[in-house]
């Protein structure tokens, strides 16, 4: 479903050597896999993410998204993926059923009005349809965001830090509904640095270090090719190889 090759990416800066986001990344999801794409802040997870939704171009190397080049054509690569940003990105004064129905009209959802309320209610939100989401808990602002992102019955799930700036119960509800996602059959690529929370929900996972591949398998795969006992322990070994004692 998804397949990304040598990808890489830089950024020019003011003191003059470029920054390297990504250096070479490869990597492949298969459909209705959660692939956890795991990096210490700085690694490349983010520019990763938004080159996966077409956001902004590689330099170089190829990306495909459901067999669509997104390079070639991103439009293509879009209406079968959904991005979900660590922020949410909500105008207080909207309510969660305008907000969802004016992106089922943007995506061209046929009669997104109906289809908005049954995206907010299966997810937990149907009781706050018509509240400013202003007013909304942290949580119930990221169910909102989640079903913005499904309005179009997207086949790809880009989730960046979904649990960020969550509670222990808006963490695992968040997570809950990653796996149901999952369940219906959408590949979920999901972007963290939370090792617990990882662990509860991907079938396999990419650890990146300095924008490349540092391990990448099932947690079993992991923590045999490190010899380590725990997902923290093979991380810091993959990621942050200098502060192992």
């Amino acid at each position: 479903m998804i397949e990304v090759r040598d990808v890489r990416k830089q950024y020019a800066v003011a003191s003059g050597k470029p920054v390297v986001a990504v250096d070479g990344l490869s990597f492949v999801v298969q459909p209705g896999e959660v692939y956890g794409l795991l990096g210490a802040n700085g690694a490349g997870k983010t520019t990763t993410l938004k080159m996966l939704a077409t956001l902004i171009q590689p330099d170089s190397g190829s990306i495909l998204v459901g067999g669509v080049d997104a390079l070639k054509d991103p439009l293509g690569a879009r209406a079968r993926l959904a991005y979900v940003p660590a922020e949410a990105g909500l105008p207080p004064q909207l309510s969660p059923r305008e907000i969802v129905r004016l992106f089922g009209a943007i995506q061209g959802v046929s009669d997104p009005a109906p289809r908005a309320v049954a995206m907010l209610e299966r997810l937990g939100a149907g009781t706050y349809l018509d509240t400013p989401c202003g007013d909304l808990s942290t949580g119930m602002k990221r169910r909102v965001v989640l079903a913005r992102a499904l309005i179009h019955d997207p086949q790809v799930l880009l989730l960046d830090e979904p649990t960020d700036g969550l509670d222990v119960l808006g963490r695992r509800d968040v997570l809950e509904l990653v796996r149901a996602q999952a369940v219906a059959g959408r590949t979920i690529i999901l972007s963290s640095h939370i090792m617990n929370e990882v662990e509860r929900v991907v079938d396999r996972l990419g650890i990146v270090a300095k924008g490349r591949m540092a391990g990448e398998g099932t947690l079993e795969d992991i923590l045999r090719d490190t010899g380590k006992s725990t997902l923290d322990d093979a991380f810091v070994h993959l990621a942050h190889p200098g502060l192992e004692p």
